[in-house]
């Protein structure tokens, strides 16, 4: 069918043409109150279309199969208003051999899922039977396919399997909230590992502890790391927002601005990671990209479009959105561990905080790097010992200077958070706290 796509919108006037279909089989089970819930077998699927005509860029998305004519139609329609296209569709490439697919994904049955699902939630309770559980186990099945005028051409398989659970514990006015999850694109068999992160987190926060007023130190964990400083930092090498001069980075490309120790990867090569790929959703073809590396900028993140309006070359960084719209997007991202574990992080510590879980971090300049939040989950340090949770307590800063002149120490305890994310904890001399009563 996108063959036909790319001819008819040829034959229509259009000067280069590419078509895009993702279809999506996915089997969510979920758990809510320590038992199933429901299980919802869903398919979604879509076709894409981007035209050149005379120099401008038209899109147009349909989920009808077989309406040619329509979506071309549409592209067409489109491109007199659109942008001017900076680019041209890529022809044929070598793309890397990278594995995303594991057939057992689809062998797994739904007992298998609900046995699965509901053991996280039986074995969290032994830890805490007051604790009420949800829960989800998912699996989906993805294939992809992209095609252009030019030559260029791609396809591939993807496997999803995924797991979480969290559980909200009530006593009088106190909510403790905790929770984490997996995902891959190989079969989760078992989640020892996982359960053993939340309980782990339920007997830190069995007591409360008040947290100090001021500067500090705190020390994020991976999921701290995932929900209060991957997003601004990485918004800063979107190739847009430095062509734009709305990046901090702009012109700081070879700077070293960061710890000489840390060093950051986007890898969309990693076998059997959810966010993975041989290319981008423009066909470009994926590569192991460093952006920053012993503290220096590295590299900047472009799609086709970006590329061309800032005299880059593409990344393979494209990534489809509503409507077919390409964005700048990551892949994998995979920071470098250190040497010290958690416990030694934790031990060297007089007074400070763990953030598991910041809530909110979204706020302020986010462009600049800012970050503040309530903590949703962390507990208090005391002489080299986690003593308690804390409550009512902000935590803010700029990830930038924090990064730059405020890093500490990397932990070894690197770990996948989600499907798209690599990292250890990260502790850092002095960030703001602030915390009522």
């Amino acid at each position: 069918m996108l063959e036909e796509i790319v001819e008819l919108a040829r034959k229509r006037g259009a000067q280069e043409a590419e078509a895009f279909y993702s279809a999506v089989e996915e089997l969510p089970v979920s758990f809510e109150a320590n038992r199933l819930k429901q299980v919802s077998a869903r398919q979604t699927s879509g076709t894409a279309l981007r035209v050149i005509v005379g120099g401008r860029l038209g899109v147009a998305a349909s989920s009808r199969p077989g309406d040619v004519a329509g979506l071309v139609e549409m592209a067409l329609e489109t491109a007199p208003f659109g942008p001017e296209a900076r680019f041209h569709f890529p022809g044929s490439d070598n793309y890397p051999q990278v594995e995303v697919y594991d057939p057992e994904v689809e062998r797994l049955s739904l007992d298998d899922m609900v046995h699965l699902g509901q053991g996280l939630i039986d074995a969290l309770r032994r830890e805490e039977p007051e604790l009420v559980c949800d829960g989800a186990v998912r699996r989906a099945l993805q294939t992809v396919r992209c095609l252009n005028s030019n030559g260029g051409q791609f396809s591939y398989r993807r496997s999803v399997f995924s797991l979480s659970v969290g559980g909200t514990l009530v006593r009088d006015t106190d909510m403790l909230f905790v929770g984490d999850g997996e995902a891959s694109c190989r079969p989760l068999r078992e989640g020892r590992a996982l359960v053993e992160r939340v309980a782990r987190q339920l007997q830190w926060a069995r007591r409360t502890a008040r947290a100090s007023t001021g500067e500090m130190p705190v020390l994020f964990t991976p999921l701290g790391v995932a929900s209060a400083l991957v997003g601004p930092l990485t918004l800063a090498f979107s190739g847009r927002l430095v062509y734009q001069g709305q990046s901090p980075l702009t012109g700081k490309l070879g700077e070293r601005l960061y710890d000489s120790r840390l060093t950051l990867w986007d890898d969309p090569t990693r076998p059997y990671r959810p966010a993975s790929r041989a290319a981008d959703d423009e066909g470009v073809a994926s590569r192991r990209l460093p952006l920053i590396q012993g503290g220096v900028v590295s590299t900047f993140l472009y799609d086709l479009q970006t590329a061309g309006l800032a005299s880059a070359q593409p990344t393979g960084s494209g990534s489809r959105g509503p409507g077919g719209v390409v964005s700048i997007s990551p892949s994998c991202l995979v920071f470098e561990e250190g040497v010290d574990g958690l416990e030694d992080l934790i031990g060297g510590i007089k007074e400070g905080l763990v953030v598991e879980q910041l809530m909110g971090a979204g706020q302020g300049n986010v462009l600049g790097g800012d970050f503040s939040g309530n903590v949703l989950l962390g507990y208090k340090i005391e002489n080299g010992e986690v003593v308690g949770r804390v409550k009512d307590t902000v935590v803010a800063g700029n990830v930038h200077a924090a990064l730059g002149g405020a890093l500490m120490a990397i932990g070894s305890d690197g770990r996948w958070v989600g499907g798209s994310l690599y990292t250890p904890s990260l502790l850092f001399h002095r960030l703001s706290v602030a915390s009522k009563g």
